[in-house]
């Protein structure tokens, strides 16, 4: 660190110029002293953190303060906490760097919790740099529900959902649990980390030559040549393999080394929502999505092959579907993750874990395979069964019909795919917008997609663009929300607006809560409460809305409004609103079904028998593994359940 950028000194005069940075003192000799405040804004230089989010108060005006007079980070000041945790996020999958989320104490950093319980879910690194009580009502009231005025303990409370969590009490380790948070967030399965200064500590002067410094331990990850061995033997054998591609893959830096690994093993391959852009949807080798809301083609594949290869997946409920044992049944299972929690969750159903970091992993079984290549069977057949299902189930289907003249999300999404830029980056919200986007946009290499897929937080729209613009110096970024996850944090148009930030957004407008009110549909014999206008729940006239951001404003009712639209909002150079009007009762399809047995009992068809339901003659057929026993005896010309259950 450059302490000459804040240097003090309590005995000596001397003169300080931000401006050029023009610092001298009389005596070198002299120790010198620096506010821990300003340490704190030199460490943010020094890690060449252009951009932080947050929103000031008392509790941490100092390193308000300090950021702002050295001048090298600038604070994006956000209107609410939990977007500061949000855009961080963004920030980091758009730019590949840790930024941080500046929150003050009190209700402050109890805001902000959602997006780091988000981050936490979705294993982004960030580090979160909270305001505190000072240190003396801690120390006198540390039994009491509050300290002082706003203090709590922050740095207790999020201990669960970070990979570290301080608060300073010593202003000497001030720099130490920076550096050593800003170590573990990056490491290993990355995660948000929380540091609480207290603001006296904030305030507090020390000697630059007392300020302890953070030496990491670097684990060097080895790999075990058995476990290589044994995968080795499961490819050999296979008839029906397939790639499972996961977000971990990018975030160990490794999505440029997917093509290397399928030219040298081409066997069929599935992405994962969080991993969808890091492999061209038009790839020869990409057969769509897998999950309780995947593509009808890619669940075919993934449920008859023989061999699944999970790289950089958590196989959650949402990809394997609501009963592990149906999932891939015919099939060997290898997981690869580098967290053995993730590994120790499936491995009633894995045949082979591998823990180890996603890119290390393609690297070392590229290498393999190329040694070993002439050993491997070619999947020729295999290939051409699923280029099939391809072609027999493609994105948009006839379920995707549009109803009562509304156009359907789904539709949307296809066309819209056209119409993409060649580096665009795309950022949903939850909802319509989440569902619509990752089962039906078509990206190209260089195109990004993200939302936030473990918390599935409301409202991570607005502030994750925000980011994700940021990241790119204020860079163009489409936005997919809904009228629904708008309200979570509409006052974030005022930051669109103040920083003129070419923010493309698209409102889907469905009266309110749609998921939720296919589950009433379902569950409550079609009784709504508290999902759209007629039972208490209402969103603005976003026309009024836009003008009030001073942000321009269309909208789509028809596809003739698409092709006179969509081409404007792609050529406007500042941020734009267009709000898409859609059948407030659209179903999302497909989905893994939901339907009523024999007995009258609710259950869960397998992965593969998905809604809207394929008549038994022609899904048989479909099928290469036998049928499970729940698709031969669910009784189909019954009543039929299509549970668009929440997230």
């Amino acid at each position: 660190m450059d302490y000459k950028d804040f240097i003090t000194e309590d005995k000596m005069q001397f003169v300080k110029d931000f401006s050029n940075k023009n610092i001298f003192i009389k005596n070198k000799d002299l120790p010198l002293s620096i506010k821990v405040s300003d340490a704190i804004a030199l460490f943010l230089k020094e890690k060449k953190i252009k951009h932080v989010f947050g929103i000031i108060g008392s509790a941490n005006s100092h390193i308000f303060d300090s950021i702002t007079t050295l001048g090298y980070t600038q604070i994006i000041c956000v209107h609410h906490e939990q977007a500061a945790t949000m855009a961080m996020q963004n920030y980091y999958r758009v730019s590949g760097k840790i930024t941080a989320a500046l929150l003050t104490a009190g209700g402050g950093s109890s805001n902000g919790i959602t997006g780091v319980l988000s981050a936490w879910a979705d294993s982004i690194p960030g580090i979160v740099i909270s305001g505190q009580e000072n240190t003396r009502f801690i120390r006198s009231m540390k039994n009491m529900r509050m300290w002082g005025v706003q203090g709590y303990d922050s740095s207790g409370m999020v201990k669960s959902i970070t990979k570290y969590s301080v608060m300073v009490k010593n202003p000497k380790k001030a720099i130490l649990e920076l550096e050593k948070g800003y170590h573990i967030s990056g490491t290993g399965r990355k995660g948000p980390v929380w540091i609480d200064y207290p603001i006296d500590i904030q305030g507090a002067k020390i000697d630059v030559k007392k300020i302890e410094k953070f030496t990491p331990n670097i684990k060097i990850i080895k790999n075990n040549t058995n476990e290589y061995k044994k995968l080795l033997k499961l490819i050999c054998k296979a008839k029906r393999p397939v790639f499972w591609l996961g977000n971990g893959i990018r975030l160990s830096n490794a999505q440029n080394r997917i093509r290397n690994l399928l030219a040298t093993l081409p066997i069929p391959s599935i992405v994962s929502w969080a991993g969808m852009d890091i492999l061209d949807s038009n790839h020869v080798l990409n057969y769509g999505r897998a999950g309780v809301y995947g593509t009808r083609a890619g669940n075919l594949i993934i449920q008859n092959s023989d061999l699944v290869i999970s790289i950089g997946n958590r196989m959650s409920i949402l990809m394997i579907g609501y009963e592990q044992s149906e999932f891939a049944r015919a099939a060997k299972i290898v997981q690869v993750d580098i967290d053995q929690t993730e590994i120790d969750k499936v491995k009633k159903i894995t045949n082979l874990a591998i823990k180890t970091d996603a890119g290390e992993f393609i690297k070392n079984l590229t290498k393999l395979i190329k040694v070993n290549y002439s050993k491997i069977h070619l999947f020729s057949e295999w290939i051409n069964i699923c280029n099939g299902y391809k072609k027999r189930f493609p994105f948009i289907g006839p379920e995707h019909n549009e109803s009562k003249g509304y156009i359907n999300s789904y539709k949307f999404m296809d066309k819209l795919s056209n119409h993409l830029k060649a580096k665009q980056i795309i950022v949903t919200d939850t909802g319509t917008a989440l569902l619509s986007g990752h089962q039906s946009l078509k990206l190209k290499n260089g195109q990004r997609l993200m939302t936030s897929t473990g918390l599935g937080e409301m409202g991570n729209g607005l502030p994750g663009a925000i980011g994700a613009s940021f990241a790119k110096n204020k860079g163009e970024v489409m936005c997919l929300n809904c009228d629904g996850g708008m309200m979570m944090n509409l006052q974030e148009l005022q930051t669109i607006s103040h920083h003129n930030l070419p923010i493309k957004l698209f409102i889907f407008n469905n009266d309110g809560y749609l998921m939720i009110k296919h589950t009433q549909k379902n569950l409550f014999n079609g009784r709504k409460c508290a999902t759209n206008r007629e039972s208490g729940v209402s969103c603005p006239d976003f026309k009024k809305i836009a003008y009030a951001f001073n942000i321009p404003y269309c909208s789509i009712s028809n596809w003739e409004d698409f092709n006179i639209e969509i081409p404007n909002v792609q050529k406007n150079s500042g941020p734009i609103i267009c709000e898409i009007f859609m059948d407030p009762e659209q179903y999302f399809y497909p989905k893994q079904s939901v339907l009523v047995n024999e007995n009258g009992q609710i259950t869960s068809a397998p992965l593969e028998d998905m809604s809207p339901l394929l008549d038994r003659k022609s899904f048989n057929k479909e099928m290469i593994i036998p049928l499970h026993n729940k698709s031969k005896n669910l009784k189909y010309k019954s009543k039929k359940i299509n549970l668009n259950d929440g997230m």
